[in-house]
């Protein structure tokens, strides 16, 4: 049983309905008033980002605690990295504290794997480079059966800046492997180079058209955040020309709606309210925004728990 949590690619489809059944079960503990289990009791976890992050750290370090874990969270700035240490032996000094795991982002693809390469401890990828952020899939999936149930046909479209996205590929990966439709939506800019294979072998969609894709009512629209900080270069003449043609707008909103009034919106933040998402979509009944936040601790309470506890999350 492997005993790192790397890429989506990794989980079966019976690793990850085992995954999100317990994350189930710890979403109660959300709603105790003690917010206590003795389940890793013993174990130590440490969170290292070195990049900044407010949902993902702060929900890994929250479920360690809620599963009684020591956790640590040491980031890029406050660590010898930033006196010129490299990433090796950063990652050894910690391992060599006898650890349990190591929660990493890095601005690196590739990073978290190459990091379990060189520890004995367990690594989840909580996000590397623009690769992949598989625990960001698993609670976006979780929170989309907790409002449309078993998502085997359901219809997602993944819509916006997919060539600086992280998210976009680890979520087209669960998604596909649950057994949804997946359509990839954004400006010829912001596709990906070479795609094409790849979105054919995993069984996806890709388009240009925003409005064809709403009008077509799927059951879920995720957004992503256009990730100005990662772009050099004019991936779109101006912020309000991107809204015009790949925003959810209120019209299209209302578009949607029109379509399939039982769709849900999702987008796992931090969100441009404004460009890729207006504030009656964000805030609509619909949107799923600050369920996914919830999902994100009792996602990573599964993970953690079948790493450091349970059994390993692949074979």
């Amino acid at each position: 049983m492997n005993r790192h949590l790397l890429s989506s690619a990794d989980l079966t489809r019976d690793d990850v309905r085992m995954l999100l059944a317990t994350a189930t079960e710890m979403h109660e503990v959300q709603r105790r008033h003690v917010k206590k289990l003795p389940t890793l009791r013993g174990r130590t976890i440490i969170n290292l980002f070195f990049e900044d992050s407010t949902r993902t750290r702060s929900s890994f370090e929250i479920a360690g605690k809620w599963m009684s874990a020591d956790t640590i969270n040491i980031t890029g700035k406050g660590s010898s990295a930033s006196k010129g240490e490299s990433l090796r032996d950063t990652v050894r000094t910690i391992d060599a504290m006898a650890v349990d795991a190591l929660v990493i982002r890095h601005m690196a693809s590739g990073a978290a794997h190459q990091v379990a390469q060189w520890v004995d401890a367990s690594v989840v990828n909580a996000g590397d480079g623009t690769h992949e952020h598989p625990t960001q899939a698993l609670l976006d999936a979780y929170t989309m059966e907790q409002r449309l149930g078993d998502l085997e046909g359901a219809r997602v479209a993944i819509v916006g800046d997919l060539t600086h996205s992280r998210v976009f590929r680890s979520n087209a990966i669960t998604l596909r492997t649950l057994g949804a439709h997946v359509t990839l939506v954004a400006p010829p800019t912001l596709m990906p180079s070479g795609i094409g294979p790849w979105a054919a072998a995993e069984g996806l969609e890709t388009t240009d058209d925003l409005d064809a894709v709403l009008a077509s009512g799927p059951d879920a629209v995720m957004m992503l955040r256009v990730q100005r900080e990662r772009m050099s270069g004019g991936f779109f003449p101006t912020a309000r020309e991107y809204t015009v043609g790949f925003g959810l707008t209120r019209d299209r909103l209302r578009a949607l709606s029109d379509a399939n009034e039982e769709a849900v919106i999702c987008h796992p933040g931090p969100m441009n309210r404004g460009l890729e998402i207006s504030a009656d979509a964000a805030d609509a009944a619909r949107s799923l925004v600050l369920d996914q936040v919830s999902a994100g601790v009792a996602v990573r309470m599964s993970v953690l728990y079948h790493l450091l506890a349970g059994e390993g999350v692949a074979a």
